[in-house]
């Protein structure tokens, strides 16, 4: 656990969205590894562990964290510090994160290594060169920065190794998008503020645009940005792709897209259940329920372009679901389903701006069958 002794007043961003929502904010791995690696130079030098070991972030806030496990030996020093993620329902929230600092001779440097539970990067298309462990650029900035500062308090040369490892980071990982983008062994330690802001999108969004480097620097040339496990794999059956060439773009339709405008690819595969991929045909970048809702207007509309009468156009407009318009124009022959994706890559289209990206769209339901499906077509000028 750790408290800000101070703390900016938040005028915008993601401090006036933590501060409006009432929620506990957390802190990052990078963080809580920095944390960790400061108490443990600081007792390789002098001994003893400051507990609680403050930092100061990237932009200026200055932690103090409570350590959970210590050890102190001839060559090394290990600290552990528990992630707490505040309110934000993060994976890694309840981890230990430990640092064990060992001395290099003069003119070593600074060295990270990964420990149990920290992954190691297999693929290009990343911040870090594949081998290297997954400490992302800006906390080894932090851990240098405090190892420096510690060296110069304590008579230390600076010159360290530093492993990172997570208890059950292997496991943990599993659930993140780390195998897909080829981090092999455990989690990556990540963050670029150091705090954590309860429900925030950037995380995803951040995924989503690494996913694409990873696929670019791979050779891909058609992704798919699919809603949910089952459309992923639907686009795998119907194209074939590699598992570096889907992209868990979940509600963050947007996200892709404007990420492809200026990073494009050939091809992009919008998959994803027909309810969802509705709202992106209305015109919604953001399909998340609490943001955008299935406008039955709109599909009634879309019917009746599609031949629907007025008797089965209101029908659609009253139906109960988004599924359950697409199965009674269905039983009548309108291609509802077809319609709505080729609205969806209208969208698309329209959000690419002329990039050159052609854009073809599955909708399923449920159970995984394919209810509409739009051809691809290439790019639009503005």
């Amino acid at each position: 656990m750790a408290e800000a002794e101070t703390e900016a007043k938040a005028t915008g961003g993601r401090g006036a969205q933590l501060e409006r929502s009432g929620l506990r904010h957390g802190w990052t791995t990078g963080a809580c590894a920095t944390a960790a690696t400061t108490a443990a130079y600081t007792a390789l030098l002098s001994g003893d562990f400051p507990d609680p070991v403050t930092i100061e972030l990237p932009k200026g806030q200055r932690p103090a964290f409570a350590l959970a496990a210590e050890e102190l030996a001839a060559d090394h020093a290990m600290a552990a510090v528990v992630k707490d993620a505040g309110d934000d329902p993060d994976v890694t929230h309840g981890a230990l994160v430990r640092a064990t600092v060992r001395a290099l001779p003069p003119g070593g440097g600074v060295v990270f290594r990964a420990g149990p539970g920290v992954g190691t990067v297999t693929r290009p298309g990343l911040p870090l060169p594949v081998g290297e462990p997954a400490i992302n650029p800006v906390p080894r900035q932090m851990m240098r920065d405090h190892i420096a500062a510690v060296a110069a308090r304590h008579g230390g040369t600076g010159d360290v190794e530093i492993e990172i490892s997570v208890d059950h980071g292997e496991e943990i990982a599993r659930s993140t998008w780390n195998p897909r983008l080829g981090i092999l062994g455990g989690l990556s330690i990540l963050g670029t503020t150091g705090i954590v802001v309860p429900y925030s999108c950037s995380a995803w969004i951040d995924s989503i645009r690494r996913g694409v480097d990873v696929a670019r620097a791979a050779g891909r040339r058609h992704v798919a940005g699919c809603t949910g496990s089952t459309s992923e794999k639907v686009a795998v059956a119907v194209h074939g792709l590699p598992q570096d060439a889907l992209l868990d773009m979940g509600d963050f339709a947007g996200a892709v897209l404007k990420y492809l405008r200026r990073h494009p690819v050939d091809r992009l595969t919008v998959a994803g259940g027909f309810a969802k991929l509705s709202k992106l045909a209305a015109g919604h970048l953001d399909l998340h329920s609490a943001r955008s809702q299935v406008d039955k207007g709109f599909l009634a509309d879309l019917a009746r372009r599609g031949g629907a009468d007025e008797k089965l156009a209101e029908a659609v407009a009253t139906a109960n679901t988004g599924l359950e318009t697409v199965q009674l124009c269905s039983a009548r022959g309108v291609p509802l389903g077809d319609l709505v994706a080729a609205a969806a890559r209208e969208t698309a289209l329209g959000v690419l701006r002329g990039a050159p990206v052609a854009v073809d769209v599955i909708c399923i339901d449920r159970a995984g069958t394919i209810v509409g499906r739009a051809e691809p077509r290439g790019p639009r000028e503005r």
